[in-house]
C-alpha cells in the first residue's frame, strides 16, 4: 500500500523520542473527566424518536458552537467557537442516505490519510451504506504527540472539534444519532479511549489499536447509563513504544469496561505496535451491530466467526 511505508517510515523515526510520563498523562486526563456541561440536541437535529436504540435510552448530542461548514467530501474546516479553526477529512457520498459517523484519530508522526490506510477496502464498504468518515488533522501546538490529552495537556480541543464534528452532521440531518463510533491508532487510540468515557453522551461503541487506560487514568463516565462497547486490539508483549505498554494498557482498558458492565472484546494481535489491518471488516461489523442504547450487545452471546480467531472476550 503506497500509504503504509510513509506512515511508518516516520512513525518509527519517533519511537526513539523521550518516554510519555504517565503521571502528567493521568493528571489532564482526570482535569478532563469533570462532567461538561448538559449539551440539548440542536433543534434541527436528526431526531432521535425516529429510530430508537434498542433499550430505549438515547444519545444527546451536541448543539454547533460555530457555523458548520459546506459538508462535502475531502478536506473541510471546521471552526468550533474558542478554538482555531482544524481541517478535517472527509468521506462519504452526500447522495446516500443518513448512516453512521465514524472519526478516526491518527497516530503520532501519521496524518489523516491514516483512516483510508486502516480501513482499506472497508472503507467503500461504509461509505456505500451511508457512512461518513471524518479524521481530523492534529493541532501543532498540541506537542509531541498528536492530540492534547495525549500530552498531558488539560486543553479540551480535540474534544470541542469531535462535538462541532457530530453537531454539524447531526444538524444536517445526515448520520444516525445512535451510530457515532471512534477509532484510532497509538496516540489516536489513547484519544480514542478518553473520548468514550468524556463523550459517553454519544459515543456508542469504539475500537482501540493499541491504546488503552494508562496507569494512573481513572476518569468519570460523563454518562455512566452508557453501556458503550469496545473492541480493544494489542500487539503482544512487543507492543510497547515511548515508554508505553500498550498490552497492559489495553488489558486495563478491558478490565474498567466489564467491571461497570460494558461489553468488551480484546484482541491481541501479536504484531507489535502496527495496526491489524485484517481488522477492518470486524471493526465495521462491530459498529454496525452495536449502537448506542444496544445493551446487552448482540454479542454477548459470542463474537461472530468471521471475526480473527486472535479476538476474545
Amino acid at each position: 500500500m503506497p500509504l503504509a511505508m510513509p506512515v511508518m517510515a516516520r512513525f518509527a523515526a519517533l519511537v526513539s523520542r523521550p518516554r510519555m510520563r504517565f503521571a502528567v498523562l493521568a493528571a489532564a486526563l482526570s482535569a478532563c473527566a469533570a462532567p461538561a456541561t448538559s449539551e440539548e440536541p440542536a433543534p434541527d437535529a436528526a431526531d432521535p424518536t425516529t429510530m430508537p436504540p434498542p433499550s430505549g435510552a438515547a444519545p444527546v448530542l451536541p448543539t454547533p458552537t460555530g457555523t458548520c461548514p459546506a459538508l462535502a467530501p475531502g478536506d473541510v474546516t471546521f471552526a468550533p467557537a474558542g478554538i482555531a479553526p482544524r481541517t478535517v477529512k472527509l468521506a462519504f457520498e452526500p447522495a446516500k442516505p443518513m448512516g453512521e459517523l465514524l472519526l478516526y484519530w491518527h497516530a503520532t508522526g501519521s496524518g489523516p490519510g491514516e483512516a483510508a490506510y486502516a480501513l482499506g477496502a472497508t472503507q467503500a464498504q461504509i461509505i456505500a451504506r451511508g457512512g461518513v468518515i471524518a479524521t481530523p488533522s492534529s493541532d501543532p501546538a498540541a506537542g509531541q504527540f498528536e492530540w492534547f490529552i495525549v500530552n498531558g495537556s488539560p486543553r479540551t480541543d480535540d474534544f470541542m472539534l469531535a462535538d462541532e464534528i457530530v453537531g454539524c452532521f447531526a444538524a444536517a440531518h445526515r448520520i444516525d444519532p445512535v451510530h457515532v463510533h471512534s477509532m484510532g491508532m497509538s496516540a489516536g487510540a489513547l484519544q480514542t479511549t478518553a473520548l468514550s468515557f468524556l463523550r459517553s453522551s454519544y459515543i456508542a461503541s469504539v475500537a482501540t489499536y493499541s491504546g488503552g487506560l494508562p496507569s494512573g487514568f481513572d476518569p468519570a463516565l460523563q454518562n455512566p447509563e452508557n453501556k458503550f462497547a469496545a473492541l480493544i486490539f494489542d500487539g503482544g508483549a512487543s507492543d510497547a513504544v515511548f515508554g508505553v505498554d500498550f498490552k497492559a494498557a489495553s488489558e486495563a482498558f478491558k478490565a474498567r469496561l466489564a467491571a461497570a458492565g460494558h461489553f468488551v472484546a480484546l484482541c491481541d494481535h501479536g504484531r507489535g505496535h502496527a495496526i491489524p489491518l485484517d481488522a477492518a471488516p470486524s471493526v465495521a461489523e462491530f459498529f454496525t451491530a452495536n449502537p448506542y442504547g444496544a445493551w446487552p450487545s448482540p454479542f454477548a452471546a459470542g463474537l461472530p466467526a468471521s471475526f480473527p480467531a486472535y479476538c476474545m472476550e
